[in-house]
């Protein structure tokens, strides 16, 4: 059963990796040097990237119920 949300970063990540160090299903990588992008299929919303983001541009947001 998927988690009930998952984790987004805002447009002003500075991609300082913190939040690829704690992620424990491996769901974050740096977009071409850029920015943090997350894999909503992968991330099972344990908000430790929340918890690290430096900058706070990391949030939980709910999962869209699917029939």
């Amino acid at each position: 059963m998927a988690s009930k949300q998952y984790a987004w970063v805002g447009r002003d990540c500075v991609s300082c990796g913190s939040c690829l160090k704690v992620c424990p299903m491996t769901a974050i990588r740096i977009w071409k040097g850029v920015a943090a992008r997350i894999d909503k299929g992968r991330c099972v919303g344990c908000g430790k990237c929340v918890q690290e983001c430096p900058a706070g541009v990391i949030a939980l947001a709910k999962r869209e119920e699917t029939a």
